[in-house]
């Protein structure tokens, strides 16, 4: 992997790509209207999900910085067409320009830009940056996680109940009620819902299953520093890079209270 410098360690790549994502951040602010609908042009991909011309400048503006950074990484982003090139590089940047469009589009700020540097299937580097909600995480792998400058670290005596859980319904009632959790609202950004839990703002948090690398990546290894857990069905940690880049369901919570939530949500399916 070509880094700018040699001396860079993991850390500093990751302080690199929260610079980063909080720079593309505010190029996507420019077409963001808090409470109201955007200003971007909005067009519908196959099956209806929204994507915007902030996507796209967005996605140009990760691609022409990043690429520079790491010129010998592989690109994959939701909004650049995919090659099977990626799949003979070791190292491949994993972008989402805007995770949570369709709640960018309608004024809620619990969007993000998410970007992830990852090594051999797995993220060694991660930013989120949440520009309308005030937030910036980014993690190193071994380096641990980081809230707008404040260092993340989850109880190892965390437990669920009476705790707050994010998630498609209607599991996460079905989930709750099983654990004695009340539901948080539907945090549009996958990227910023497994992040609450990283930062303690929730307990746990679920996905359904296609999920995709870009959604996940970056949270996934913010929450893992954090002292939490995200893993599939099967207990599983996801690995990235692969020709199919969906997942299975997901379940997010502290390490210790993990196996109790993913039993939870076994039995729910």
């Amino acid at each position: 992997m070509s880094l700018p410098a040699t001396d860079l360690s993991l850390l500093d790549i990751a302080r690199m790509l929260d610079l980063v994502a909080a720079e593309a951040g505010e190029i996507a602010m420019r077409w963001f209207r808090p409470g109201e609908t955007t200003s971007a042009r909005t067009h519908y991909k196959q099956g209806g999900s929204p994507v915007t011309e902030a996507d796209f400048a967005v996605d140009r503006y990760l691609a022409e910085r990043l690429q520079a950074l790491f010129p010998e990484a592989a690109w994959l982003s939701e909004e650049t067409v995919d090659s099977d090139a990626r799949l003979t590089r070791e190292t491949v940047l994993v972008v989402d320009p805007i995770d949570g469009t369709r709640g960018f589009t309608e004024g809620d700020t619990r969007w993000s830009v998410s970007v992830a540097l990852v090594r051999d299937g797995r993220p060694i580097a991660g930013a989120i940056a949440a520009p309308a909600a005030g937030d910036r995480y980014f993690a190193a792998a071994g380096g641990g996680a980081w809230l707008n400058g404040q260092r993340l670290n989850l109880s190892s005596t965390a437990r669920l109940a009476g705790g707050r859980l994010a998630g498609p319904q209607p599991s996460s009632t079905k989930v709750a009620r099983a654990l004695e959790m009340s539901v948080v609202p539907k945090i549009p950004s996958l990227a910023v819902r497994f992040a609450k839990v990283a930062e303690g703002a929730i307990e746990g948090a679920l996905s359904s299953a296609n999920s995709h690398d870009w959604d996940i990546a970056a949270a996934d290894l913010i929450l893992h520093e954090a002292g939490g857990l995200l893993a599939g069905l099967d207990g599983a940690r996801p690995r990235y890079n692969k020709r199919d880049l969906k997942h299975g369901a997901l379940a997010a919570a502290a390490a210790t209270a993990h196996p109790e939530l993913l039993a939870a949500f076994a039995r729910a399916q």
